[in-house]
């Protein structure tokens, strides 16, 4: 199967229905484990990105946070969010379809504080000086919330099982 087109695809009839235009497919072992289109015009919610819905679905499938052994196969280059959540779950490989500069004459989606063409340098910001109007709160008890985590983790830090960098 050619899962670049089946992104595509998935892609393009979400757009036919009314949502916007991006999708994911994720394989593992060259089988489709999950595959979604960006529902965010559909459902109202800015946290339906087409990579973030795969995700999940892919995650409940194959009872883990981890998607090691997985190929994720998006149309375009990833927003910051769903790098993040790329990232967070450890792919072996993620393949895009096209960037910004390409398809960025026919489609563009920036919103008050989220500018594509700026938000990378945005991101990289101390939290301080971001346009995103940001307020640091200190709470001892926020820090203790972890405390507790690790004294229940057997005194590790690290979420058991998960991926590290080699």
């Amino acid at each position: 199967m050619d899962f670049a087109q089946r992104t595509i695809d998935i892609a393009r009839a979400n757009v036919a229905e009314g949502g916007r235009p991006f999708a994911t497919v994720i394989v593992r072992d060259g089988e489709i484990v999950a595959e979604s289109p960006n529902k965010v015009a559909q459902t109202g919610d800015p946290t339906a990105h087409a990579e973030i819905l795969a995700i999940r679905d892919a995650c409940t499938r194959l009872g883990t946070e981890h998607l090691t052994g997985c190929t994720i196969y998006v149309l375009a280059h990833p927003c910051p969010m769903c790098l993040g959540s790329l990232y967070y779950c450890s792919p072996d490989e993620v393949v895009f379809l096209t960037r910004r500069e390409d398809y960025e004459p026919h489609y563009v989606d920036d919103r008050k504080y989220f500018e594509l063409g700026t938000f990378y340098a945005e991101f990289g910001k101390d939290w301080a000086d971001r346009r995103l109007p940001m307020r640091y709160e200190p709470r001892e008890a926020a820090v203790g919330v972890y405390r507790t985590w690790q004294d229940g983790n057997g005194g590790d830090r690290r979420v058991p099982g998960a991926p590290t960098a080699a």
